[in-house]
């Protein structure tokens, strides 16, 4: 047995039995042992998927993950494979997914010849904050695979990058190692449940901040509870990874992306309690205002930390606080179809409406999606994924992800034309694997994000080179012909009946589909 059989082997029989990737030379051996390792000793087999672009391979194992609930793999092609892929990483690391990287490095020998492809592939995997390994001979990879597995699982989830070179993947005497537990997360402390409800019961005003996995539904549960008996506002993190919504769960606001947003949804909270997520704070520096969006004066308490098992304190706090109280939930009703020109005010209308049972949204809508959580409040129960670290080009990979995570769910990826054009090969992935996924772009024809960002930095905004470089019309893309291109089959929509239409008609059909919906540019 080579390295890269043992490796593959005790990837599946660690619960890892997905790999999506994009291999060169030096990852032969383990292209190879997918035919001839495919199955490990226990009976499991590991499915691979091409990305045609490093940044499709990261962003499809961090939507796998965060449906999955366990680790993908990814297969990358050294160190400029990696920094290709880095940008969806990032956003992994920020959703705190576990993911086990993979990447082929020279042989052993052949590192000192400085070959092209030579690079740090330590420093740029370091750069994640996560686990990083070589793997120094073939009789080490399988305990190594072993050992990035739990890894990424330790709670509360991380990148795990594992560096193969050539000659150890394809030497032989490889050996297969039983899974590794990872590291649980952990409980809180009753000494900090009973301090956290002496806050409460002081009668002023407090804000409870839900992320990571108090976005599920136990946790909701207990925090609509704590609120209801308390007075405390709860509010979701700006870019939740996963948050479960819809009717018969409780609606709870998602903090504002703008700081202005924030200090108005804050204004007046005197103490600020942290469950899964971190202080708020602004997304980028504004001359003349301020970067911590904690009130003045009011105090920031931890519940749990985003390793901690915030899921059990939260309903341990809502029965020391709320004994008796149910949670409110959200009544199952629904937009009506709108008509007309389609715009970024009546679309999400369109999505609520029309949004089946049990749908992933990966939401990568940005600047035209900001109204669809109240458009789909009253839809039927739906996960949605979130850009968690803010560089775009996650969208459609992470719906590629998701739908091979959940074959049997509707995947629907929000998405902007802007956004789209970073990683829009995974279209191509998507017809291969005949995933069923919807991609409907909203299609302005601008970065109308930087457009907004450009004002609100104080930077002049009259002036046709600053704005020619936030223009997508020209040359306008035809999304639906790319899309077509790339086996998708494709329509264009301008008005919300035709939106309506090619949406359901969308969802009832298998396979991926793309709806181009042409909303006005923003100016």
């Amino acid at each position: 047995m080579n390295g890269a059989q043992s490796l593959i082997r005790t990837l599946v029989d660690a619960g890892v039995d997905v790999c999506f990737a994009n291999p060169g030379t030096s990852e032969m051996h383990f292209v190879a042992a997918l035919d001839s390792a495919g199955a490990s000793d226990a009976g499991g087999e590991m499915r691979a998927v091409l990305g045609l672009a490093e940044g499709v391979v990261t962003g499809a194992a961090d939507g796998y993950a965060r449906i999955a609930g366990k680790p993908a793999a990814t297969l990358l092609h050294l160190g400029p494979g990696l920094g290709n892929g880095l940008a969806n990483l990032h956003n992994a690391r920020r959703a705190h997914t576990p993911i086990v990287n993979v990447i082929g490095d020279h042989a052993t020998y052949h590192k000192r010849y400085d070959a092209p492809l030579e690079s740090d592939i330590e420093a740029v995997a370091g750069s994640l904050g996560g686990w990083v390994r070589r793997s120094a001979s073939t009789a080490d990879v399988g305990a190594d695979a072993a050992a990035a597995v739990a890894a990424a699982q330790d709670a509360p989830g991380r990148v795990a990058t594992l560096i193969l070179p050539a000659d150890v993947s394809w030497g032989e005497g490889g050996k297969v190692c039983a899974p590794v537990p990872p590291r649980v997360a952990k409980p809180v402390p009753e000494t900090t449940i009973k301090s956290v409800a002496e806050v409460l019961r002081t009668g002023e005003p407090v804000a409870l901040l839900l992320g990571g996995a108090a976005c599920r539904e136990r946790a909701l549960r207990a925090a609509n509870r704590i609120a209801n008996a308390t007075g405390a506002k709860p509010f979701i993190e700006t870019f939740p990874s996963r948050l479960e919504r819809g009717a018969g769960l409780p609606t709870i606001e998602r903090l504002g992306y703008l700081a202005e947003q924030v200090a108005y949804q804050l204004d007046g909270v005197r103490h600020v309690l942290l469950a899964g997520t971190r202080s708020p704070v602004s997304f980028f520096a504004y001359p003349g205002k301020a970067s911590d969006l904690v009130p003045e004066g009011a105090q920031v308490h931890t519940l749990a930390d985003v390793d901690d098992d915030v899921t059990s304190a939260l309903e341990h706090l809502a029965d020391v606080v709320a004994p008796g109280t149910e949670p409110v939930l959200a009544e199952a009703r629904r937009p009506e179809l709108p008509t007309g020109e389609l715009t970024a005010q009546n679309w999400v209308d369109v999505i609520g409406a029309l949004l089946p049972e049990g749908a992933i949204i990966s939401d990568e809508a940005v600047t035209s999606g900001l109204l669809l959580p109240a458009a789909t409040a009253g839809s039927p129960r739906h996960d949605v994924l979130t850009l968690t670290g803010g560089a775009i080009g996650q969208g459609i990979p992470l719906a590629t992800g998701a739908a091979i995570a959940a074959p049997d769910r509707p995947v629907v990826n929000l998405e902007s034309d802007g956004s789209a054009l970073y990683t829009i090969s995974a279209l191509w992935t998507q017809a291969r694997e005949n995933l069923n996924v919807t991609t409907v772009l909203l299609n302005n024809r601008a970065y109308a994000i930087l457009r907004m960002e450009l004002q609100r930095v104080g930077a002049e905004t009259s002036g046709p080179k600053a704005n020619q470089l936030l223009d997508l019309s020209t040359p306008d893309m035809d999304f639906v012909r790319i899309a077509e291109g790339m086996g998708v089959p494709a329509t264009r929509a301008s008005t919300a009946e035709e939106l309506a239409e090619q949406f359901s008609r969308a969802l009832a059909e298998p396979g991926p589909h793309l709806i181009d919906a042409m909303v006005p540019p923003i100016v």
